[in-house]
């Protein structure tokens, strides 16, 4: 697998896809603008995911950061569609 291949530019937790999370098989450390989850907290495996995931739709699945730029991002929002980014191995 090259490392290109190893770059996730799509949030595990929640599908969320404007960051990198994940690169070249470690995690970046970025705080996810929608859900909260920092890449390798909550996401590490595939239950810590579901438990953090579970939670956040659990308390109304809240934006994390409401900057400017992300309250764009909001305007016509579907938490199902985003949701459906999610890779299978991580759902």
């Amino acid at each position: 697998m090259s490392v290109e291949e190893e770059t996730e530019a799509i949030c595990r937790v929640c599908g969320y896809d404007d960051e990198v999370f994940w690169e070249g098989g470690w995690p970046t450390a970025v705080i996810c603008p929608c859900c909260g989850n920092e890449s390798d907290v909550g996401d590490s495996s595939v239950m810590g995911l579901r438990n953090y995931r579970g939670y956040w739709v659990r308390n109304g699945a809240r934006w994390h950061s409401l900057l400017e730029e992300r309250r764009q991002k909001l305007q016509g929002w579907d938490l199902l569609q985003q949701m459906a980014n999610i890779p299978p191995e991580w759902r």
